[in-house]
């Protein structure tokens, strides 16, 4: 009787690390050269600011032969600046603490509940996404305009909130959808109310996405330009935004002062985004996961 012999399989081809290794090294430095053009204004914003009005005539790009620090004291001695800045966290605020809680409120009773009309509620929060504020400008300010709140911070926050809500119900509701309905029936079990499960175990178990949306709420309350342009006409109620913009229209011919005063405005957003970049990734993570 023949005897048939199996040939050992071929061994698997081992790739060289170098193709590998020559791959990261490349996006590496596309990552840095990109990181590179996107930092390099903001640097000449603020390295500007160190000079004197001369220098940068003479030399727009180079950097200050003497530290210059005058024109950052006289921006931070100036009661216009801090009152910007005032009125700027006082509608970043307010607008970061309605929008978490309407749309935390609203997402609760989309992730959970099952009414007639939801699908139809959510894609309307979804089309908000579609629906950009210089659309709404004009119908926004005759409406603000008719509620007599021209030249008042709540003119401004109200249709912020109404802006920022979509994605704050995009975002949370796989949060609280990702929520084992076991759950909340063992809470109702223990006697625990609709109320009481939402304000015992759905927030706590929520808060990567309430950071998140709040984040995301403050950082574009404070950065908005457009909607106090139209809405606020008196420099006592000007958010930083726009009293950059008109300190710069102010003293266009001192241009390191200008430079000194947009760097200090730009300075709180970058800080606070850099503080808080990891809970926005893994926020939004989570809210794909879910």
């Amino acid at each position: 009787m023949a005897t048939v012999t199996l040939a050992a399989p071929p061994a698997p081809r081992r790739t060289s690390p170098a193709p590998r290794r020559s791959a990261g090294l490349l996006i590496y430095f596309v990552a840095l050269v990109l990181i590179g053009l996107m930092l390099a204004p903001v640097a000449y914003i603020i390295l500007g600011g160190f000079r004197s009005n001369s220098e940068i005539t003479v030399d727009p790009s180079g950097l200050p032969t003497v530290w210059n620090w005058q024109n950052y004291a006289d921006v931070l001695l100036s009661g216009v600046f801090w009152q910007q800045v005032g009125n700027s966290t006082i509608t970043a605020v307010v607008t970061t603490a309605v929008v978490v809680s309407l749309g935390l409120m609203a997402a609760f009773a989309l992730a959970r509940y099952s009414f007639r009309g939801r699908g139809a509620v959510y894609a309307l929060f979804a089309a908000g996404l579609m629906f950009p504020m210089t659309v709404a400008i004009t119908p926004l300010y005759i409406l603000v305009r008719n509620l007599g709140l021209m030249n008042s911070l709540a003119g401004v926050i109200i249709p912020q909130v109404a802006f920022a809500l979509p994605i704050t119900v995009i975002i949370l509701v796989p949060f609280l959808a990702a929520i084992p309905n076991e759950l909340q029936e063992a809470a109702a079990i223990d006697g625990c109310s609709r109320l009481g499960f939402f304000w015992r175990m759905v927030i706590p178990l929520a808060v990567p996405g309430v950071i998140t949306v709040g984040i995301l709420a403050f950082i574009g309350s404070w950065n908005s330009y457009m909607l106090p342009l139209f809405i606020l006409n008196n420099e006592n109620s000007f958010t930083l935004p726009l009293g950059t913009q008109a300190f710069a229209s102010q003293y266009s011919v001192d241009t390191a002062k200008v430079l000194a005063f947009t760097s200090l405005s730009m300075i709180p957003a970058l800080v606070f985004f850099s503080l808080f970049e990891r809970r926005i990734v893994g926020g939004l993570t989570g809210a794909v996961k879910g």
